[in-house]
């Protein structure tokens, strides 16, 4: 039985691992840049914080469009009966 077939389908991608954690990290930013948001007085730091938000927002959209693209094409490149 040619079991490297079934360890590689088990090991998990890299780089799929590496953008999920991208994405925490950066939901995690954007948690703090609301919070900032909400603190803020000076109007000048209110628009810092809606440009912050913006961005993180951006980083979010691109990370979980990277997410779901390497999620479609791995099974496709794994699949052996294709």
């Amino acid at each position: 039985m040619n079991t490297s077939f079934f360890s590689k389908k088990l090991r998990p991608d890299p780089e799929l691992l590496a953008l999920r954690e991208e994405l925490q990290i950066a939901q995690g930013d954007l948690s703090l840049a609301y919070r900032q948001f909400n603190q803020a007085l000076d109007p000048e730091l209110v628009e810092s914080c809606i440009y912050q938000i913006s961005a993180v927002k951006a980083r979010c959209n691109y990370l979980i469009r990277a997410i779901k693209a390497r999620d479609q094409a791995a099974p496709e490149e794994a699949d052996p009966w294709a």
